[in-house]
């Protein structure tokens, strides 16, 4: 729980790696996943840098990786995943494995492009075979003996200028979407002088680079004179037509036919063996990738962490700096000595005082994942601050669970979520791609404790699909009203609304022993009942979660040796915040417990009290609480106004006081002397991470920064204005829990009343009614679904998100950190 309440205590620590085992030393700390580099290189280009060489060579086999991937999900093939934890490879086997991979690459090339060659081939004696069996020759033939007007001008008379012109034939396939504009262009560049026919294949044909069926139009265009043909050969080939020669005699082109049908079966036999000798080579693909793409991304990351090292004067070892947990020394030592025991150096790893702010390293599992990613959303914690996270696991859920208290929808939630946690550990459910399940998947413990709380929430508002139910006798007792007051058959023929006095004995037995009574349900001031209940308890919520969020920030203070803060700040807020609103809350309290059914009708209102407070006046008509209350809430405000000057200038002055005598004392020419005494200092970084104005003005003897007045009574200055304006706000804000916890319900009721309350009332026998409700409970379920727990659901979470980060979390948590990244192989793994 200490790593969970604040970061682990985390050290800069020096490696000297021997060169000939450094490689090895890395590799092994990204195996652990223990430490974080630093660039000690950071001036340094990465073309300069020493193992450059080796990471182009990684880059290199990477693409040629990414070639044979894409080859196989061509293929239609699916890489297996590696088998166990492959440790980055030796750097002697890199060059083993890019003469592996090229080769293997080379010939899965040679083999494609042969492939493609082939296909290429059996697709044009494919087109070249459909056209001479498309059968355009007849039609062609009886075209040239009819004797119609419109041929005329292509058959002149014997004797004629044209008489020694033979017909010639251009014959090709084209796509179908061309073919209009292909027939319409050629009849209008040759001016009608040609007959062309254009006929659609039956089957459609394989496309060579695809592969999926492609239906082709064939063509047959004879023509006369040497000019024409010269124009629709140019034409076709602007259409990027296949042409093929065509003979005129009928027996040729049957001859020329069987040829081809010959050839292609040759052609599918050679294909054949290709695509069997490409599976082969695949097969050796899907052996040699998972691995060695595993191999080869471990070995890159090593490389790349070894170009962050610096190199000894000697050039003897490396000399790495990175940020290690305290608790994880002994294993870094230990995985060092290890590594480099057989190069008969032992590598050193010691640590070193550092003036940074280190990064923030917080464990999680995977329980507490989804909660920290809520913190760390709103910004990660500086070193050793106080973590939000442990709280929120009971404050996040509750706070959404006020908002969207529902037995039936908590239920919902409840065992959906319940459904992933046991389904966690199965491969598809992690191997789902989907973007929304994969949200949903990493917030399943969040999900449980809200349907949780929401059940727990739900009993206490009595509401299961916006129904009460009675799980304990009602602690009202209508019979009693009814025997002593006398309500006679016309007395309840004139009044539908009936009333009933706790005062009369016997009609109020007592408070239900848990939740609301199930008789508010059938209560006409049901809403007013529920709106004066649930935005008092906001307020009560508000309040102590508000003063719950200060009182944390008094363990930043003690930690970080800031004492000064509890009497200057931490002292202040509080007085501010619960005399006002804390007052508020003893008033609401107050009067639950003191006033009593008798006096209920002259009870004094609270709000009137709490404006008359700050007011200094009373309301004659509004009677007070208890004796001298005036004088009480006089005393609060005045008490609670005199805090605000301690704000503003207690800390500033407190710490010119402080840094006055600090420069008196400190010479002048000593200023680079300390400075570079800060080196030796055990942990000269520890204390001056804690607010902006400190940072700046440097005041422990160890900080040589100069004080800023300016710059530290403009910060005091936007904190106490922002929590005295805050605390207003804040609570107000936290009046959002009764709204939407009134709009959730009020959303059940009308559902419930347009969907599932009309379909029970419209048949009374069993199969009408089997029959109505089953579309009916169906329209119901998706629109629950939908609406109340999707967006209903989405809506709550976002405004429990935002009471946590602006009302919670700003009163201690600053959130100006960064995570610590360590160097691991971990993702490569996965």
């Amino acid at each position: 729980m200490g790593s969970m309440f604040r970061s682990e205590e985390v050290a800069l620590v020096q490696l000297f790696l021997p060169t000939a085992a450094a490689y090895t030393c890395v590799s092994r700390l990204g195996e652990l996943g223990l430490v974080e580099f630093r660039d000690l290189n950071a001036s340094v280009s990465a073309f300069q840098r020493r193992f450059v060489v080796d990471v182009r060579r990684c880059e290199e086999l990477e693409k040629t990786f990414t070639f044979l991937q894409e080859e196989v999900r061509r293929a239609g093939l699916v890489l297996p995943p590696p088998e166990g934890r492959l440790p980055a490879p030796p750097p002697r086997d890199l060059l083993r494995i890019q003469e592996e991979t090229e080769r293997l690459a080379q010939e899965l090339r040679d083999v494609r492009g042969n492939q493609q060659a082939l296909r290429a081939q059996l697709h044009q004696l494919q087109l070249h075979a459909a056209v001479l069996g498309q059968g355009h020759g007849p039609q062609l033939a009886a075209a040239h003996t009819d004797g119609t007007s419109e041929r005329m001008p292509l058959l002149q008379a014997p004797g004629g200028p044209h008489q020694d012109l033979r017909v010639n034939f251009v014959a090709g396939a084209v796509e179908p979407h061309k073919a209009p504009a292909l027939e319409r262009l050629l009849w209008r560049a040759c001016r009608g002088f040609l007959i062309a026919s254009f006929r659609e294949l039956e089957q459609p044909l394989e496309h060579p680079v695809t592969g999926e069926p492609a239906m082709w139009m064939t063509f047959l265009i004879s023509y006369w004179g040497e000019q024409i043909g010269q124009k629709i050969r140019k034409i076709t080939d602007c259409f990027h037509c296949h042409v093929f020669p065509f003979l005129e005699q009928e027996e040729a082109r049957r001859g020329a036919l069987r040829q081809l049908q010959q050839q292609s079966q040759e052609l599918q036999e050679v294909l054949g063996e290709t695509e069997r000798f490409l599976s082969q080579v695949l097969g050796r693909v899907l052996q040699l990738l998972p691995p060695g793409q595993v191999q080869v991304h471990k070995m890159k990351a090593v490389y790349l962490a070894l170009n962050q090292c610096s190199v000894s004067t000697t050039h003897k070892c490396l000399i790495a700096e990175a940020w290690c947990s305290v608790r994880d020394l002994p294993a870094l030592q230990e995985a060092l000595r290890d590594s480099s025991t057989e190069e008969g150096v032992s590598a050193v790893a010691h640590r070193i005082p550092c003036r940074d702010m280190p990064p923030t390293l917080i464990r999680t599992n995977r329980f507490t994942a989804s909660f920290q990613g809520i913190v760390d959303a709103y910004g990660v914690g500086r070193y050793q601050e106080v973590n939000p996270a442990p709280y929120t696991i009971i404050t996040f859920p509750f706070l959404f669970a006020v908002m969207f208290g529902d037995v039936g929808h908590g239920l919902l939630m409840f065992l959906f979520a319940l459904a992933m946690v046991l389904a966690e550990n199965q491969p598809a459910v992690k191997a789902a791609q989907n973007e929304i399940w994969q949200t949903f998947f990493r917030g399943r413990y969040l999900l449980l404790l809200m349907g949780l709380f929401s059940i727990y929430t739900g009993f206490i508002y009595n509401e299961c699909f916006s129904r009460a139910t009675s799980i304990f006798p009602s602690g009202w007792s209508v019979a009693a009203m009814a025997n002593q007051s006398g309500w006679s058959d016309a007395f309840l023929a004139q009044h539908a609304m009936l009333t009933l006095d706790p005062n009369v004995t016997g009609v109020f037995l007592g408070p239900y022993p848990f939740g609301i009574d199930p008789v508010w349900s059938l209560a006409a001031n049901h809403l007013s009942f529920l709106n004066s209940f649930k935005m008092k308890m906001s307020v009560i919520l508000g309040v102590v979660h508000m003063a719950f969020g200060v009182v944390l920030g008094i363990f930043n203070h003690v930690h970080f040796g800031q004492r000064h803060r509890l009497l200057l700040e931490t002292l202040p807020e509080l007085t501010f915040l619960l005399g006002l609103f804390g007052y508020l809350v003893f008033l609401v309290i107050y009067k639950w417990l003191c006033v009593s059914a008798a006096s209920a009708a002259s009870a004094p209102s609270i709000l009137i009290h709490f404006i008359n407070m700050f007011l200094f006046s009373h309301s004659p008509t509004n009677r007070p609480l208890y004796p001298r209350q005036e004088v009480v809430q006089a005393t609060l405000v005045v008490l609670a106004l005199a805090m605000v000057p301690i704000l503003l200038l207690g800390t500033p002055l407190y710490l010119l006081r402080r840094h006055r005598p600090h420069l008196r004392r400190r010479p002048a020419g000593r200023q680079e002397e300390d400075k570079a005494g800060l080196l030796d200092l055990p942990d000269a970084s520890v204390n001056g991470w804690s607010s902006d104005e400190e940072k700046a003005g440097g005041l422990d003897d160890e900080e040589e920064a100069e004080l800023v007045p300016s710059e530290v009574l403009m910060h005091q200055a936007i904190h106490t204005i922002e929590f005295c304006l805050g605390c207003v706000s804040n609570t107000a804000s936290y009046l959002r829990l009764w709204a939407l916890s009134l709009a959730h319900a009020q959303l059940s009721e009308v559902l419930w009343a347009m969907v599932m309350s009309i379909g029970l009332g419209l048949g009374r026998e069993v199969g009408v009614a089997a029959v109505v409700l089953v579309p009916i409970f169906a329209a119901f379920a998706v629109m629950t679904v939908a609406i109340l727990l999707v967006m209903e659901g989405l809506s709550a979470f976002l405004h429990a998100l935002r009471l946590h980060w602006v009302e919670f979390q700003n009163k201690f948590y600053s959130g100006t950190g960064y995570k610590l990244s360590p160097f691991t192989f971990a993702a490569t793994d996965d």
